[in-house]
C-alpha cells in the first residue's frame, strides 16, 4: 500500500469514528396491553411505578397516544406490524410481507443501515418477519403471549375462589413463570448484560426492549400483589357489570373477555386490576435495573429512551376487559421520550400514534425519515417546530368498528349494526354521555360521519362504506382468538 494513502486512510477511519460517537444512542422499551392511565406520575391512578416516573418527569409525556387499531382479534401483532414497517394499518401486513422478502426495510434495518448497533429481546409478534433476520443480535424472543391454563379464565367468582384457586405467583400454573424465571426478568437480565456489552464500544446502538406484560396471564411475584390490597384499588367510574352490545357489536365473547366472570362484579374488577398493576409494577422494577445499567455504561448522556405500549386495556372500563374496542383505554397507551434536550416534565396534549415511535428514532439517529414511512416523528412536538402532528386519529377494529377522534369529538362507528356514537372527550373523558342521539349535536354527527369515510378510504380501508359495510373474505379469516 501506498505511504501517501495511510495518512488519508487513518483520517477517514477517525472521521469514521467520530461521527458513530456523535450518534446518539436510542433505547426503545415496550410494554404489552398497558392502559395509558398506569404510570404513577400521570395521576390517574393509585400505581407504584417509580422508574416510568422518573422518565416521565425527567422527559416527555404524551398524553393522547393511540395505536391505530387492528385486522384480526390479536391486536398485538396488528400494532407491532404497523410500528416495525412504518406503515398505516391496512398496508402494514403487506409490507411486513415485503420486508419479509427483502422488498422493504424494517425499522430495525434503517437503524443498521445507518451505523447502528441492533438488539432486540422480549416479545416480537410480527407475523411472517423474524427478528433474528431483521436485528443484528437477539436474546429471547417471544412468538406472543404466554400460556394462559383454563383455570386463569373466568375469576375469581367470588372471595372463595379468589382464596383458593388461581395465584399469580404460582411457578405451577406456567405463563410467565415458564422456565423457572419471570419473563420480565429474564428481559431485564438480557438488557442489563448487552449494556454491559456496550460500555467500551463507540458504535451507536438502537435496543428494541418488549415486555410481555403486563399482559395476561397477570402473574408477578407474592409480594408485588401484596403492594395492592383490594381495598386500595378502584373500580373504574364508568364501570358497569355488563356491557350492553357485547356479541353484537364486534365487541365479541372472546378469549379476553373470559378472563373475568360474566355479568362483571366489582370484586372480580378489583382483583383483575390488583393483578394488573402489579404486574406493571414489577415490569416497572425491571425497567430500572435497565436504567441503571445504562447508567453505569456510561451511555445515560447520548441516549434516548422512548417508552410505549402496543395499545392499552379495559380491564372494567365499560363491563369490559380486553383490547378489541374503540374506547380509550383500549386504544390509547404511554408515550414518553427522555433524552438530551428534552424539556424535563413536559406533557404534550396532541394526538399521536404509539407507531410514531419508529419516525421519531430515525430522525433522532440523523435519518431523513423515508416516504415510505407513513407515521409521523414527534420531534417537531417537542421542539416546538409544530403544534400537532394529525388532523384526526383514526382507528379501526376488523369489519365491525370505526372510529374518528377530531379535537373534542370522537365517533365510534359499529358499521354491522348501522349504530353510532358521539363522546365529547373534553367533557366526558370517561366516554358514558353518549350524545349521538341528541338533536343538539346533529351537524357535529354529520360532520364526523363524513370525516370518517373519508379517512377511511385516504387509509385504504377494505371497508369502503359505513353504510354497505363489507369487508374482504381473506381478511374476515383472520378473526382469531389468540393473541
Amino acid at each position: 500500500m501506498s505511504r501517501r494513502l495511510l495518512p488519508l486512510l487513518s483520517l477517514l477511519l477517525v472521521a469514521s469514528t467520530l461521527q458513530a460517537a456523535d450518534k446518539p444512542n436510542i433505547l426503545f422499551i415496550f410494554s404489552d396491553d398497558q392502559c395509558y392511565e398506569t404510570i404513577g406520575a400521570h395521576g390517574l391512578t393509585d400505581i407504584d411505578t417509580p422508574n416510568l416516573d422518573r422518565l416521565a418527569k425527567e422527559g416527555a409525556s404524551f398524553s393522547h397516544a393511540y395505536n391505530m387499531g387492528a385486522w384480526a382479534g390479536a391486536v398485538c401483532m396488528s400494532s407491532r406490524a404497523c410500528l416495525n414497517t412504518g406503515r398505516f394499518l391496512w398496508d402494514a401486513k403487506e409490507a411486513t410481507r415485503e420486508c419479509s422478502q427483502g422488498k422493504r426495510k424494517s425499522w430495525s434495518q434503517l437503524m443498521s443501515d445507518h451505523g447502528y448497533e441492533t438488539y432486540m429481546s422480549g416479545k416480537w409478534h410480527v407475523g411472517g418477519l423474524s427478528a433474528t433476520k431483521v436485528f443484528d443480535q437477539t436474546g429471547k424472543v417471544r412468538a406472543g403471549m404466554p400460556k394462559q391454563k383454563p383455570a386463569g379464565y373466568n375469576r375469581p367468582k367470588d372471595e372463595s375462589d379468589y382464596e383458593t384457586g388461581w395465584k399469580p405467583w404460582d411457578k405451577a400454573q406456567g405463563g410467565f413463570w415458564e422456565g423457572g424465571t419471570h419473563w420480565s426478568e429474564v428481559l431485564a437480565d438480557e438488557s442489563v448484560a448487552y449494556l454491559g456489552e456496550k460500555a467500551d464500544s463507540d458504535n451507536p446502538f438502537f435496543m428494541y426492549v418488549a415486555f410481555n406484560a403486563p399482559h395476561d396471564p397477570r402473574q408477578a411475584p407474592k409480594e408485588y400483589i401484596d403492594r395492592y390490597p383490594l381495598q386500595r384499588i378502584k373500580v373504574p367510574e364508568n364501570f358497569i357489570p355488563q356491557y350492553p352490545d357485547q356479541g353484537a357489536d364486534g365487541v365479541p365473547i372472546i378469549r379476553d373477555e373470559k378472563l373475568a366472570p360474566f355479568p362483571r362484579t366489582v370484586f372480580a374488577i378489583k382483583v383483575n386490576r390488583q393483578e394488573y398493576y402489579a404486574s406493571i409494577t414489577h415490569m416497572d422494577a425491571q425497567i430500572g435495573r435497565i436504567l441503571d445499567a445504562l447508567e453505569k455504561s456510561g451511555k445515560a448522556d447520548n441516549t434516548w429512551i422512548i417508552f410505549s405500549s402496543d395499545h392499552g386495556l379495559s380491564v372494567g372500563h365499560h363491563g369490559l376487559v380486553g383490547k378489541q374496542n374503540m374506547y380509550d383505554p383500549a386504544m390509547r397507551a404511554p408515550f414518553i421520550v427522555w433524552g438530551p434536550g428534552v424539556k424535563a416534565g413536559t406533557t404534550i396534549d396532541a394526538p399521536i400514534y404509539i407507531q410514531d415511535a419508529m419516525a421519531t428514532a430515525l430522525e433522532i439517529s440523523g435519518q431523513t425519515v423515508p416516504e415510505t414511512v407513513d407515521y409521523k416523528s414527534v420531534l417537531p412536538l417537542l421542539d416546538g417546530r409544530a403544534e400537532k402532528s394529525y388532523d384526526n386519529i383514526y382507528g379501526a377494529y376488523i369489519d365491525t368498528q370505526r372510529m374518528i377522534l377530531s379535537g373534542e369529538w370522537k365517533l365510534i362507528a359499529y358499521p354491522q349494526l348501522k349504530k353510532v356514537k358521539l363522546f365529547h372527550l373534553k367533557k366526558d373523558p370517561m366516554e358514558i354521555s353518549d350524545l349521538a342521539g341528541n338533536s343538539e349535536y346533529s351537524e357535529i354527527l354529520a360532520h364526523l360521519t363524513a370525516l370518517l369515510e373519508n379517512t377511511m378510504d385516504e387509509m385504504n380501508d377494505p371497508m369502503t362504506s359505513l353504510e354497505e359495510a363489507n369487508y374482504p373474505k381473506q381478511l374476515k379469516k383472520e378473526k382469531k382468538d389468540d393473541h
